[in-house]
């Protein structure tokens, strides 16, 4: 028997357990579904269930789902850690301990016994006969199970389960595990009653064995389990690292973890953090990651930390489950992802494709780009890719575009991905959403594969994507819906309706005025403006771009470089006549200097020249063919060379200007960056195709410019404002 197959059985069905119909960049869980729509109180209704309804196939045990899951990806193993331990032994089931396989024949004589027996058996004798039974070789488990002597076993040890003594009941529930019996058997539902209502006479070994027995099994027990976690209230004093790992296992394989629990599991772990083992600490991660759960940002800065100390010597599944949750609580450990920067190019090569996606998935959430990190990754997908679900092909699509990965710095990652998505359309018919992710991905970096953007834009995709009722996804429409109207405009495919369009803008503007709009940067930004510029005529706080999904700053300035009203959508502005003043004398009694713009500016000696010279920019100019990705500009304290315009100088332009100006936030740049994430990139690139110069101002000059004097803050603004021109 391949050791391999037994002990790696598992990792496609936790895998999948994940939920796979979310919004975008979120993982999140959900339950095994159950069989049994209602209770069923009679033992006998359960039997009659049990025994001529056909099962979901769908719904079957570990041990078939792993048979019938065969890929070439890399098989992960998430029970490792029992491996470090003796002591977990009395705490699990050892996978790769199957009992000495018997053949058929010697099957038949305990098949005979039990149609002798009938009525007469004990209920030890029931549990003896589930425990042979239990050791026929695998090839042959089916026939068994559908073998009507079985079947009558079946119902025997129902009537017998609450005569059976702990240790026995145990084993019955073991051989079920090596009998492959399906996850959704109603049989189960009264075995899990059964359990539950021995709980308080259980040790929490026990409680635990069991709960590993039913994870073994595949079925989720959550009224077994509320019983497990009431009683370690019962045993704090008395848990040590083997069940403080097994807990958090169980918490993660059952999803869920009660408030009340979260903090005395918290302390537990603090206390015993630098016992664990690597493949421990990767257990912790995977089931805080997979519950959901929370702590406080300085335990998971500590469990990062030793995870950190133990790096080299943890499994990449180890790795992984550190980086899971580091996503999910959005911790930026920087010597962690330096470690990441040496570890994941080294292991990339040995890693499977859900392994790998993680990785680039928490780099994009943590805005972190390490062009090691990536240039490793997109080397190993392509002969992966024409084996990846589609939704992890889509994830590192969106975490890639995100990221600003082009498609010259691997000119095989992107096809092989898109080419995987091609094959794989029939399953966008049950995820829409996972479509939209990997597009929105492509879309980032101005790739447009015309087949599969038709398709998300066609009316019946458009209509399947609706039925989910998520705001994601009609944001997620509008994005790729208003990318195509300005990078494809000769396109001539679906699109989306007007009044589609209409609704969602309006929900986004919405959205927008109750949260962004509110914001102090940028309400002191709109206020300095209308200050510089005359009047709350001259500035509009809006959408430009509705599917960028943020509001701009609009201003418009005639060909001598005066402003212009800006006039609807900004209807709501009051009226006021433009100021026939320069810039330099403004309504407000404000002056605006020569000096003072230099001395903002940085400018050692303004008197030098007659022109006066805007804030020294250094521009972070992306390499050959990187065009498509924009770099901000940032404020420093040198000199330009060259002079822009002085404000008479505008009378110089031959027409009008619209300008869009930005205030971004913090999560708008990759982590100690200036360079703009995928979105942000990509709407920066749309402004300037609709026409507009695009003015930002960057989170941290604007955030320092806030303590300064009103008067200073209109001096950056103007120098800003000219800059662009």
């Amino acid at each position: 028997m391949n050791i391999y197959w037994l002990a790696n059985r598992k990792n496609h069905k936790e895998e999948q357990s994940l939920s796979d119909v979310l919004p975008p960049f979120r993982q999140q869980s959900n339950r095994y579904s159950v069989s049994c729509s209602r209770h069923l109180s009679s033992s006998n209704k359960l039997l009659d269930l049990a025994f001529n309804k056909s099962t979901d196939p769908d719904k079957t045990s570990v041990l078939q789902f792993h048979k019938r899951t065969i890929s070439p990806d890399v098989k992960v193993n998430p029970r490792a850690f029992f491996k470090v331990r003796t002591e977990y032994a009395s705490l699990s089931l050892d996978l790769t301990q199957r009992p000495d396989p018997i053949e058929w024949v010697e099957v038949l004589p305990v098949l005979q016994k039990v149609s002798l027996l009938k009525g007469k058996m004990k209920p030890s004798g029931v549990s003896q006969f589930l425990v042979e039974l239990s050791r026929l070789d695998v090839d042959k488990m089916p026939l068994l199970r559908s073998d009507q002597r079985f079947l009558m076993l079946l119902r025997h040890s129902v009537e017998h389960l609450r005569l059976f003594s702990l240790p026995e009941l145990l084993e019955v529930l073991r051989s079920f595990v090596w009998l492959e019996m399906p996850s959704s058997h109603p049989i189960f539902e009264t075995y899990e009653e059964e359990l539950s209502r021995r709980a308080k006479q259980m040790t929490l070994q026990e409680l635990l064995f069991a709960a590993d027995l039913w994870r073994c099994i595949g079925r989720q027990v959550p009224q077994f389990l509320e019983h497990l976690y009431a009683s370690v209230h019962l045993h704090l004093g008395q848990i040590r690292v083997p069940e403080l790992v097994q807990l958090f296992y169980i918490v993660g394989e059952g999803r869920s973890c009660p408030k009340e629990l979260v903090r005395p599991l918290e302390h537990l772990l603090m206390h015993h953090l630098n016992l664990l083992h690597p493949e421990e600490v990767g257990t912790v991660c995977l089931g805080l990651f997979k519950s959901q759960t929370s702590v406080s940002e300085s335990t998971v800065t500590r469990i990062v930390d030793r995870a950190l100390s133990l790096v080299s010597e943890m499994s990449d599944f180890g790795i992984v489950n550190v980086l899971k949750y580091m996503r999910f609580s959005y911790l930026f450990h920087k010597a962690w992802l330096d470690a990441m920067a040496q570890e994941i190019p080294r292991r990339s090569h040995r890693m499977g494709v859900q392994g790998l996606m993680h990785v680039t998935l928490t780099c994009s959430a943590l805005h972190y780009r390490n062009d090691g990190i990536l240039s490793a990754v997109a080397e190993r997908i392509p002969s992966l890719a024409p084996h990846c679900r589609s939704k992890d092909s889509c994830k590192l699509l969106w975490a890639f575009g995100s990221l600003g990965f082009l498609p010259t710095q691997s000119p095989s990652f992107y096809p092989s991905l898109t080419e995987a998505l091609r094959q794989r359309k029939a399953e966008f018919q049950r995820y829409p959403e996972h479509l939209l992710t990997g597009l929105l991905g492509l879309v980032f970096i101005s790739q447009f594969p015309e087949e599969l953007v038709a398709l998300a834009l066609s009316p019946e995709f458009v209509n399947l994507a609706l039925k989910r009722s998520q705001l994601e996804l009609k944001k997620d429409l509008l994005t790729l819906d208003g990318a195509v109207a300005l990078e494809l405009p000769q396109w001539t495919g679906p699109r989306l309706s007007c009044e589609l369009r209409e609704e969602v803008a309006e929900m986004l503007w919405e959205f927008a005025q109750s949260d962004v709009c509110q914001k102090p940067e940028v309400v002191e930004a709109e206020s300095a403006l209308q200050d510089l510029l005359g009047g709350e005529q001259f500035v509009c706080k809006r959408m430009i771009l509705p599917h960028t999904r943020s509001i701009d700053l609009e201003v418009h300035l005639d060909s001598t470089g005066q402003p212009l009203p800006v006039h609807p959508p900004c209807s709501t502005h009051k009226s006021a006549p433009p100021s026939h003043q320069g810039w330099e004398k403004l309504n407000t009694g404000i002056t605006i200097t020569d000096d003072l713009i230099a001395q903002l500016c940085n400018l050692k000696n303004p008197a030098r020249s007659s022109a006066i010279k805007a804030p020294s920019l250094q521009r972070f100019l992306p390499d050959e063919g990187e065009k498509v990705f924009e770099s901000v500009l940032d404020l420093t304290s040198g000199i330009i060379e060259k002079p822009v315009k002085p404000i008479s100088a505008l009378q110089d332009l031959k027409r009008s200007v619209k300008v869009a100006i930005q205030v971004p936030t913090r999560n708008h740049y990759f982590t100690q960056s200036q360079q703009l994430l995928g979105l942000h990139a990509m709407k920066r690139r749309h402004l300037k195709m609709a026409g507009f110069k695009v003015v930002e101002l960057g989170f941290h000059e604007w955030s320092q410019m806030l303590r300064k004097s009103r008067t200073e803050k209109l001096a950056y603004l103007h120098c800003k404002i000219y800059d662009c021109l």
